[in-house]
Parts: structure tokens; sequence; C-alpha cells
């Protein structure tokens, strides 16, 4: 029997770049994430009986709500619920389980990178049909209902045993317990010849996994040691914990120190990779060699042909505005369209659904493909071992052919954490007001040739996204970029994004802070971020 609550809304449940996140006490108050659910299942478009995708990354808090959203989805009028086992549903495990069972949505419980546990962060995302964050038309829609709700539904049932697989039913509705690994290990079986790895781990090629007690842990198990033959002790904290151990399951490296000091260790293996809380980032090493997340992008792109699902070539690279421009480099030398979206990998659905774009990235070790509709770390984990096995190189080798043919560009992200948001507004706005009047001016040895605030017109649909960062490129192909972060749960964060491109014959391997302090330094000059903020130096540097 379907249950009526009345409710009143709550006014802070705009989503972000990744839904909506904000602290474990606030989801757990009466009402709050049953309002933004049933604001979800109220605007989207589905079909009466449809299935609805559930999972998580396994964070405190995932199972209670697990649980009041599978009783909601009966209450509206689904007809099936797939559910990861445990409740685990990596993100791109997510989307391809939407993709694959013809789901009209899905919601992921995640708040991606940010730390778990009860003092800790919370998150829920809707996917769309297409496996894709909703884009900013469906959560507009979303937002406006949560600012009007007055009653949310659900049935009287008992909690679902989430760690059996099977079917059972509450009321008319199916709710199926899957196994969150097997249909995106035979995804990624198609994707890579797993028969080349499995023969360069023969033949001694060795790696460490960091999966950071997160949800990628099951998934690295069963692909990394269990169908590539790597040994038993490749996958690092491969237990997803409710407080990922206590720590920050971010693989940048900061939080993944420890896997980046024994990478750089006389005692490193060939290859060094981590992922984070949802399993949608990657961090790439090799022995003493950290390879940044735009440079991946570039050295994918430029060598995805290697791998069986690529081999027909790329459509076309798409990267975030901030992600430095080397993969357009890689697309302009074979031929393709290079295109430069706004932060948020709901921007690349567009261009992966019209067939325009095959490898995306972000800056923010964010890296995918047309496989499914959200940046994939254990995919990008994966295809990087594709290319070490067939070619043979190293990490080091292969980053070094790859600068001696298009050039480097030095590049670097300083996070500012927690500013106060007044601080932060007035930062943007002074430099949004001083755009005009930057062309032409010299800060050190860099000139300015432009500076704006970032807008795009999609391609395929023609709509507008404005004001998506502020940057002002000096001649030569430098750059600083300037952005407001919407993934925390308190204050603002700005990023500084800090690019140098050096062609191709010049030095290839200086130290990147050694070739970036003149942007350093006319970034704080510009931007006037001490005086703003009081921070003489940032938070984390990636």
């Amino acid at each position: 029997m379907i249950r009526t609550h009345e409710t009143t809304p709550f006014n802070d449940q705009k989503p972000g770049t990744s839904g909506l996140r904000k602290k474990v006490r606030i989801f757990a108050q009466p009402n709050y994430a049953e309002n933004f659910i049933q604001s979800v299942f109220d605007v989207v478009e589905r079909d009466a009986g449809t299935t609805l995708v559930i999972g998580g990354d396994g964070r405190y808090h995932n199972r209670t709500v697990i649980q009041q959203a599978i009783r909601m989805a009966a209450a509206n009028g689904y007809g099936r619920v797939l559910v990861g086992q445990g409740g685990i549903l990596s993100t791109p495990a997510a989307s391809h389980v939407i993709r694959k069972y013809g789901a009209s949505g899905g919601l992921v419980l995640s708040a991606s990178h940010n730390p778990g546990g009860p003092e800790e962060d919370f998150g829920i995302k809707y996917n769309i049909a297409n496996g894709g964050p909703a884009p900013e038309s469906v959560t507009g829609r979303i937002h406006a209902r949560t600012l009007e709700i007055d009653r949310w539904l659900d049935v009287d049932a008992p909690d679902v045993d989430l760690d059996t697989r099977g079917v059972t039913h509450i009321g008319e509705m199916a709710v199926q317990v899957i196994d969150p690994v097997a249909d995106y290990a035979a995804l990624m079986e198609e994707l890579f010849d797993f028969d080349a790895i499995r023969a360069a781990v023969k033949d001694g090629l060795t790696m460490a996994f960091d999966a950071m007690h997160a949800v990628t842990g099951p998934y690295a198990h069963e692909i990394l040691e269990g169908r590539l033959g790597f040994p038993a002790g490749t996958v690092h904290n491969g237990t997803p914990l409710e407080d990922f151990g206590g720590h920050h399951p971010d693989p940048n490296l900061v939080h993944a120190k420890v896997l980046y000091d024994l990478m750089m260790s006389d005692n490193a293996p060939a290859f060094g990779a981590a992922s984070d809380g949802d399993g949608d980032r990657n961090l790439i090493i090799g022995k003493h060699r950290f390879i940044n997340p735009s440079d991946s992008l570039a050295m994918l792109a430029a060598n995805a042909h290697l791998a069986p699902g690529y081999a027909d070539g790329l459509k076309g690279i798409a990267r975030s505005m901030p992600t430095s421009a080397a993969a357009d480099r890689v697309a302009e030398a074979l031929g393709i369209p290079a295109y430069e979206t706004p932060t948020g990998w709901k921007f690349f659905g567009n261009l992966l659904d019209a067939g325009m774009a095959t490898i995306c990235g972000e800056e923010s070790a964010g890296t995918g493909s047309d496989h499914v509709r959200e940046k994939d770390g254990l995919w990008a984990v994966l295809l990087w071992l594709n290319i070490l096995a067939v070619t043979g190189k190293s990490v080091d080798q292969l980053a070094r052919d790859h600068w001696a043919r298009f050039g480097r560009n030095y590049y670097a992200r300083h996070d500012y954490e927690a500013i106060e948001s007044e601080k932060a507004d007035a930062l943007m706005a002074e430099l949004s007001a001083s755009l005009p009047d930057l062309p032409g001016r010299t800060f050190g040895p860099l000139t300015v040739a432009e500076a704006d605030s970032f807008s795009y017109t999609d391609p395929v649909d023609g709509s507008v996204s404005e004001n998506q960062g502020i940057r002002v490129l000096f001649e030569g192909g430098n750059r600083v970029v300037f952005r407001l972060s919407g993934t925390g749960t308190q204050g603002a964060t700005l990023r500084v994004y800090l690019e140098r491109y050096e062609p191709a014959g010049g030095d290839m391997d200086a130290e990147t802070p050694a070739m970036l302090a003149d942007i350093v330094a006319a970034a704080e000059e510009i931007a006037g971020i001490a005086r703003h903020t009081g921070r003489t130096a940032p938070d984390v540097v990636t």
C-alpha cells in the first residue's frame, strides 16, 4: 500500500556539478533525502513499470538511503530495481548497467572523492537513460521541484537483503540484487587485449593498485588479480569501508602518497595506479615517472588504437576547459576534432551520444570513452596496461616518446579549499571586472593575449553554458584559469590551473614547479589571491 508523507521544502537542494552533496548529518535529517529522491521521481522522464538502477560507493549512510529509495521507487511506479550486491556499484559500472539493461535512469549514491563517515560527506546523483549524469535541463527541474515539494511517497515494506543476490518483490516491483562486478568486467574484456596483458604479466610486468578502501576494490581484485594474472597483493586497500579507512579517497599525490613513495623508490613495480571513492577517477604513475591527468588523456588518445575496442580509430577527443591542451595536439595529428567543454562529465554526453567524440578527459583525474557515459578509473588503468603490454615500453619511455613528438604541456592545479564563500565570490567578481583591461598587459616575462569568462555552446543541441571559469591566455600557449569548484560540501574551493607549453625539442624533463613559477607569480598578481583570502599557498597541488 502506498503511503503519503507530508513534507516541507529545503532551500539547499540545488544539484552541483555531480549531484547533491552535503554532510551526512544534513542528509540524515527527516525528509531530507526523501525530498530530493521524490523530486527526482516527480520530474524525470520514464514509462510506467520502467527499471531503476541503484548503487553507491559503500560510504557511510549508503545502505540507509538505498533501502528508502527502493521503497520509494515501488510507490512511484517503477517495475524493477537493479541494485548492486552490498549496495555497491562503481559510478562507471552503474552507467554500464543502466545502458545494458535499458533502465530509464539510476540513483548513484556517492560523494565521489570526498571523505566518508558519520561526520563526513554523502551525495546523491541521478543518471539518465544514456547512463550519464543528468544534464542541466534535468537538474534544473529537479531543483525547482525541491523548492515546492509537499509530499513524498513510499510503501510499507521490510528492508531488502542487499548482501544476497537474487530477486525479491515489494508489491508489484521486482528488486534484483546483482553482482556489481560481472557486467563491467565483461565489458572490459571486450575493449582490451587481456591476452596481451596476461602475457606481459607472465613476462614480468608488475604493478601496484591502490583502491583506497573504496568501491574499485572488488573490481580490481576480480579483473587485475583474477582475470589478468597479477599476483595476490597487487591490489592494496581493496576492501570497501564506510569511512574509507579514515583516509581521503582522492587519487592525487597528497592522498595517495604511499603509492607515490613506492613508485619513486628503488623497489617500485613497473606501473602504479589508484582510483577514488566511486571509481571514476584515476592516478597513473610509472616507475620514477608521474603522469599528470592531462598528459594521461593525451597519451591514451595517441595510443588507443593498440586496444581492440579502439582499433578503428577515434572520432574525436573532448576535454574540459581547465584540462591542458596536450590532447588537442594529438587530435590535430590524428586529423580528428578536439572539443573544449565546461567542467562536468555531463557535458561530454551529447558528444558521445552523437558519435562526435570517442575519448574524453578532465584534469581532475577523470578519463573515459564512449563505452559508458561516465569517467572510468579502471578503464584508464586497463588501457594503460594494454598499451604497455603491446609496446613493451615503460611508462617513462612512453611519456618521453610522446613529448618528443608533441611537445610538453607543463601543468599543475592549485586548490585553495574551504574559503569563505563571500571572499571567493569577491575575488571572482573583481577578476571578472578586470578582464577587458588584461590583454596586452605584461606580468614578468608573460604578455596576456586574451582573457575571458569561458562560455560553451553545445555543438549538438545548441545549449549555452556561461561563466564556466575565467581564462587568461598568454602569448606562446601558456595560460592560467580560475574557477570555483562545486564538488565540496563547505565553503568554496578556488581552483587555479597553470599551464606552460614547451615545444618539441625544448626542455622535456624539467621540474614542473620551476617551469610554472612565472605563471604562478602572474596568477597571484592578476587575481590577488592572498589579498582576498589570506592564503599564501594552496592546500593541495596536483
